[in-house]
């Protein structure tokens, strides 16, 4: 085991030991109760299984067989969650031929940042995670349950149903992924059209059709993005079905593993001799797995925010030090766009997770100890890929090496001898950087700031030409207490222009950027944000901003006094408290922690 893994896990540990051991008490007591079913009163049980059939209703009545609750994020809008459409059925057969009782516990919201992006509901997004959460826990509060399947897959979706799970972490939990939508257009031609777009020398029409062959049917979408993180970061925990994060929707294999995944379940439950509940298996090592698996895969900045809340659920308490520390010694090993030309598809077809599992593990950069839903307790089976002979589900070991090793290669031969993350630190506060696809040339940047409160102020600035220059592009008052901490995509276009066309650019922000941050170097999550009083907001349009990140570093370089004498401007924008649902969230931003604390609304350091 590599010595830095060992020293971070152990002050994880070191700094988690009483909410951990608060954590663990509590569900230990739920555990304590048993079946929370048969504590039922006849009323409230004949109202829990009104709706079965008469066999099922025997069964639960009698508390002789395991009921496993089915929580879904589907909906038929959403590309990666219209396939969980006919999963219910699935695993209520699946279950009932493996001898339990499956109910279909409750609904959660999804929504899609691709659709939001640049738009008001954007600033609702952050916090639908913390909704999910809520939402999942009100489905399993109805105390019917011995076992949950969690059916979700995009950016918030996935947090907020472990959020969720680990709420009710006495309970034994089964994740369950949808799959990536097959290739479209390559994502180098994307980016093209929208640049194109971006400087007005191609119109509405090219761009939606180009953006039409890119997302073009069921599933994920196939960039690195959050919701693919989402994937990796949940099977290198232990809670898929070992390689079966990335297989496509539809499929005969994927309704396989989905009827699997529900079978699964079944073996964990207190009423079996293999209890394997959530909230044990989420642990401080688990945690430390799914940081590794997104600083070898390049994946979304979004989960140094999420991660934090997830691991505080369980009474884990991480922070970005760890992701800095961490990412100093685990290598790069994918290029996937944004960090490369290559889908997800293409990872999937080199070896895909069994071929990176196997190849942490043997470089001593993954616990291999942690409670899994394998067959087998560790993290070794996740070292295997799914097929099927017939119609039988079954495993094999994965190629000893990669397929295509410009998409995955190994520790021996990494893309970077590092992780593709740091932690700026300086007199603007503290945040994070991906640096994956960012090319070395562009990882320091000095330059005038331009301050803006609105990232439409910033397109505009752009087709005026009035950002023709080497450029710091300020955007303030984007955090979570300000607006909701929307994505800025949006501005990646413009950005990638001026960086193309020889400028040396960067954005520096309290905002989030996205799980497809790319080429430009982006100084994100800056904390303190501005609405909470953070430096950022004293920064003018001329100040000289320097970002190094490699030496992981962001100043001002004003006199230090001055600077601090300063009085804050105020945010200039738009209205981001009513519109689009927004006035119905205000609880959220009155209450909300900061970006390294989870942006959470609940379990607060």
């Amino acid at each position: 085991m590599h010595k830095t893994l060992i020293e971070v896990t152990e002050r994880i540990v070191e700094r988690s030991r009483e909410t951990r051991q608060a954590y663990l008490q509590q569900i230990d007591d739920a555990l304590l109760q048993g079946p929370r079913r048969g504590q039922l009163a006849c009323g409230n049980l004949a109202h829990g299984f009104a709706a079965c059939g008469q066999d099922d209703k025997t069964d639960l009545a009698a508390n002789v067989k395991a009921n496993i609750a089915i929580v879904s994020s589907y909906n038929d809008m959403l590309s990666a969650h219209e396939p969980f459409r006919e999963a219910p059925e699935q695993i209520k057969q699946a279950i009932k031929e493996a001898g339990g009782v499956a109910q279909f516990a409750g609904g959660v919201p999804a929504m899609c940042d691709g659709v939001t992006q640049g738009q008001a509901g954007m600033e609702l997004s952050l916090f639908s995670r913390d909704v999910i959460a809520m939402s999942t826990a009100v489905a399993l509060s109805h105390n019917m349950f011995d076992g949950a399947l969690y059916l979700g897959v995009c950016d918030k979706i996935v947090p907020g149903l472990l959020i969720g799970a680990l709420t009710f972490g006495h309970l034994p939990a089964v994740f369950v992924p949808a799959g990536p939508m097959t290739t479209g257009q390559s994502n180098k031609e994307k980016v093209r059209i929208r640049q194109l777009y971006a400087q007005g020398k191609v119109g509405r029409e090219e761009l939606l059709a180009a953006e039409s062959k890119s997302y073009h049917g069921p599933g994920t979408c196939t960039f690195y993005g959050t919701a693919n993180s989402n994937q990796m970061m949940v099977e290198i925990m232990g809670l898929h079905l070992p390689g079966s994060s990335f297989i496509n929707p539809y499929t005969p294999l994927r309704d396989a593993l989905t009827k699997s995944a529900a079978q699964q379940v079944l073996k964990f439950t207190a009423q079996g001799e293999d209890f394997r509940p959530i909230g044990h298996a989420i642990n401080e090592k688990a945690i430390v797995n799914a940081i590794v698996g997104l600083l070898a895969t390049g994946g979304s900045t979004n989960h140094t925010i999420h991660l934090i809340a997830i691991a505080r659920a369980a009474g884990v308490v991480i922070n970005w030090d760890d992701f800095d520390e961490l990412s100093q010694v685990i290598p790069s090993l994918t290029r996937i766009y944004p960090n490369g030309q290559a889908d997800i598809n293409h990872f999937q077809a080199a070896g895909g997770m069994s071929v990176l599992i196997r190849n942490l593990l043997d470089a001593g950069l993954l616990h291999g100890d942690i409670l899994t839903i394998g067959n087998d307790r560790g993290l070794q089976q996740y070292s295997q890929e799914p097929y099927l002979e017939g119609e039988q589900l079954l495993w094999r070991e994965s190629p000893a090496e990669s397929l295509d090793k410009d998409v995955l290669t190994d520790c021996s031969n990494p893309f970077d001898a590092t992780g593709g993350l740091n932690v700026v630190d300086g007199n603007l506060g503290r945040g994070v950087i991906k640096v994956s696809a960012v090319k070395p040339e562009h990882r320091f940047v000095e330059a005038p700031a331009m301050v803006f409160d609105d990232q439409d102020d910033v397109i505009t600035a752009f087709k005026a030409g009035e950002l023709n220059r080497d450029v710091v592009v300020v955007l303030r008052y984007q955090g979570p207490k300000a607006n909701g901490m929307p994505e800025l995509h949006k501005l990646t276009p413009s950005l990638g222009v001026l960086q193309d066309q020889g400028y040396k650019v960067a954005l520096v922000t309290d905002g989030r950027m996205s799980g497809a941050s790319g080429k430009v170097p982006a100084a994100i999550h800056l904390c303190p944000e501005c609405a909470d009083g953070g430096p950022l907001a004293n920064v003018k349009t001329g100040d000289m901003i320097r970002l190094d990140a490699e030496k992981r570093s962001l100043e001002v370089l004003v006199d230090q006094n001055e600077f601090e004498q300063r009085i804050p401007m105020a945010a200039h924008r738009k209205n981001s408290e009513t519109g689009t649902g927004r006035e119905l969230f205000s609880v959220f931003r009155n209450n909300v922690s900061s970006a390294e604390e989870g942006a959470a609304n609940f379990f607060k350091n």
